[in-house]
């Protein structure tokens, strides 16, 4: 029991102090360590770019939850993420492909240069318009479709 008639006793208290002396810490390192202001808004960034592509993803109804009712947003919502989930894995999968394929014909691939690649691209995703939902022969087979290289020349 932390509080009676709605104030916190001693150890309630006690726990906020320790709460304070949490966030001092957090503040005063985020203050002086640059490289830690820097991996948190990598993170933010990270989040940012992720919600992005939810808001694009679902412009379809212009943003709004179209069900009256909880349970049918929910599973409106739960759509949304598994979408956004399955771009996010297209991406990766043909992300490493292509990294592959460049590896394969020589091209040095820099570590730094992978980091900064990003699962939540899109604009190679039609996210409005007509879809077509036949499966392609290769795919049927359990293979990847084929890359779709801009310029095949990269040196």
């Amino acid at each position: 029991m932390l509080q009676r008639k709605g104030k916190p006793n001693k150890l309630g208290r006690a726990i906020g102090e320790i709460g304070r002396m949490a966030k001092s810490i957090h503040l005063l390192k985020y203050l002086d360590d640059e490289s830690y202001r820097r991996e948190i808004r990598e993170q933010l960034n990270l989040h940012e770019s992720r919600h992005s592509l939810a808001r694009e993803v679902f412009h379809g109804k212009r943003g709004e939850l179209r069900q009256a009712y909880k349970a049918g947003q929910e599973d409106q919502l739960g759509a949304l993420g598994l979408v956004v989930n399955a771009i996010c894995l297209w991406n990766t999968k043909y992300t490493d492909l292509a990294l592959k394929h460049l590896q394969d014909r020589g091209m040095t691939i820099l570590k730094e240069d992978v980091e900064r690649l990003s699962p939540f691209v899109r604009e190679h995703i039609n996210l409005l318009g007509r879809y077509h939902f036949e499966v392609p022969e290769v795919v049927r087979q359990g293979l990847m479709r084929p890359l779709v290289a801009a310029d095949d020349d990269f040196e």
